[in-house]
């Protein structure tokens, strides 16, 4: 499975992320562990929605989308819990 998910900052509420992953569980643990430089600051992170895909191409266009203008609008309307 080819994963798009999104976390968020439990130090600061304001700090997301949108990422992909094969391997989600090991992912959010190099999150949470600050293997990714831009993530390392805003430790721990949350997982809060996760999308499966059986497509790379699909999951990758998804992830694309979430980062875009349009994309954050949808994303805050129906992906991020209140």
């Amino acid at each position: 499975m080819h994963y798009v998910y999104l976390i968020e900052s439990s130090w600061t509420q304001d700090r997301r992320y949108v990422g992909y992953s094969t391997d989600l569980p090991s992912r959010i643990a190099d999150h949470n562990n600050g293997k990714n430089p831009s993530t390392a600051p805003f430790r721990p992170w949350v997982l809060k929605t996760y999308i499966g895909f059986s497509s790379k191409k699909q999951a990758l266009a998804f992830e694309t989308y979430l980062k875009s203008g349009s994309g954050h609008a949808f994303a805050n309307k129906r992906l991020w819990p209140d």
